[in-house]
């Protein structure tokens, strides 16, 4: 991997000529337009010490590290995905690319491979890839239909301790919410997320009932202090509304909680009337909205034979014009769901420039990788620049966005409390035992 800069080894040290995004940092900037700006930053004992405008700091004689005007981003946040389902492709390609053929092989693939040793080995696989990429917190959805949630959410607690100290790792329950119409699922699935601590969801969809369940699940979450975290209108159907319906029960049941929508594809394909009602019942909840642009653009509208009407990702302006919290993740990574992907957050944010038009000015768009979903995810250390927080950076020699977006695949060095990490990359080939195919 291409280095940005090689760090002094000391304790105490400068990273000058930096540009960083004015939006994440309380520091002083000499600004220099579209959301950035220059400045200075002292590293001190695996901490930022200080982020001062150009040359304040240099008179102490410190060693430092000559940027350039090299970007330097916070570790990044990623609050959506699947590390359970991860790097299953070798041996279950989705035979089609749809979102039918996605759950039919992932269905399969589960029942037949998915053993305590099959899943550590995946995930802590993709830890590593996220890990040299410069992510620092991550959520998981995991898989949580019986008797999976058996095998996964152990394994899940396992890898939590054992990478505390380089990732954070959030879980949350993932099953379809028609398992709420089996006698005793709920408390049951609730009690086992409540114990590994992790977040309660479901993916939601019409079915009858969904009001009522959604009231269950509000209900369980609230009993046992959870926050929530759905999967929510994965579709091109207009008919699907359930995230309106989520607001509703969040407002009936007066909630406390965190809760998280994550697509939400469905709104975009809404008439004008139906967005704003949605949108203003969202605004009241507080609830954060993680749209997942790689994912949802391999996904919706696939046809055999025929070009893509749309772009199947949601209503992300409107929603950040209203105060809405919003988010962008990568979802899964080499499964059925979606073929490619690394769990690098460069590559996701300068894909979700190009797909959610997050330019022109890019301003502060940089939150939703850094400390939107840091703060929706309840960790507002994480994702920012600030004086007294943890020097976790990833350092460029791309020097603004449009460096940064135009080669996503240029040279960043990863700093983990001041230091510069390994960031050689697993091989695939590591993997190879498990990939026999069915």
């Amino acid at each position: 991997m291409v280095e940005a800069i090689s760090p002094p080894g000391q304790e105490r040290y400068l990273l000058v000529n930096a540009t960083l995004p004015g939006s994440l940092t309380a520091g002083g900037l000499d600004h220099a337009g579209d959301g950035l700006g220059r400045a200075d930053i002292l590293i001190e004992n695996g901490g930022i010490a200080a982020v001062s405008p150009c040359g304040v700091l240099r008179g102490q004689g410190l060693p430092k590290s000559e940027l350039d005007g090299g970007l330097v981003l916070p570790g990044f946040i990623d609050m959506h995905t699947h590390l359970d389902k991860g790097h299953i492709w070798p041996r279950k390609p989705n035979p089609d690319g749809t979102f039918d053929g996605a759950l039919a092989a992932v269905d399969t693939d589960r029942a037949a491979h998915w053993s305590a040793e099959d899943l550590r080995r995946r995930m802590d696989f993709a830890l590593r890839c996220a890990h040299a990429h410069g992510t620092v917190m991550i959520r998981t959805h995991l898989d949580s239909m019986s008797p999976q949630d058996a095998i996964t959410w152990p394994v899940f607690r396992e890898l939590r301790r054992d990478w505390a100290d380089r990732i954070e790792l959030q879980g949350a329950a993932l099953y379809g919410v028609d398992l709420l119409n089996t006698p005793g699922f709920l408390p049951r699935i609730a009690d086992r997320v409540a114990e590994a601590g992790g977040v309660l969801g479901a993916v939601t969809y019409m079915i009858d009932g969904l009001e009522g369940h959604l009231d269950s699940l509000f209900q369980a979450a609230a009993e046992r202090g959870l926050d929530l975290d759905f999967h929510v209108d994965e579709t091109a159907d207009p008919g699907a509304r359930s995230l309106r319906l989520i607001a509703e029960a969040a407002l009936r049941n007066r909630f406390e909680g965190r809760i998280v929508c994550g697509h939400c594809c469905s709104l975009a394909r809404q008439d004008a009337d139906e967005v704003d009602r949605t949108l203003d019942l969202v605004a009241r909840t507080g609830l954060g909205v993680v749209s997942l642009p790689m994912c949802n653009m391999y996904l919706m509208d696939r046809k055999a034979g025929r070009t893509p009407r749309w772009r199947g990702v949601t209503l992300l302006h409107e929603m950040k014009a209203r105060g809405i919290p919003v988010a962008v993740a990568s979802d899964n990574t080499r499964d059925p769901f979606y073929a490619y992907g690394d769990l690098d957050m460069v590559e996701l944010f300068s894909q979700a420039t190009r797909i959610l038009h997050l330019d022109h000015p890019v301003g502060d768009w940089i939150d939703v990788v850094t400390q939107a979903p840091a703060r929706m995810l309840g960790d507002a250390a994480h994702g920012r620049l600030d004086p007294g927080g943890r020097a976790d950076l990833v350092v460029f020699r791309a020097r603004n966005w449009n460096e940064l977006v135009a080669r996503p695949g240029g040279p960043r060095t990863v700093l983990r409390g001041g230091r510069a990490i390994d960031r050689d990359l697993p091989d695939y080939r590591e993997l190879d035992d498990l990939m026999e195919r069915l």
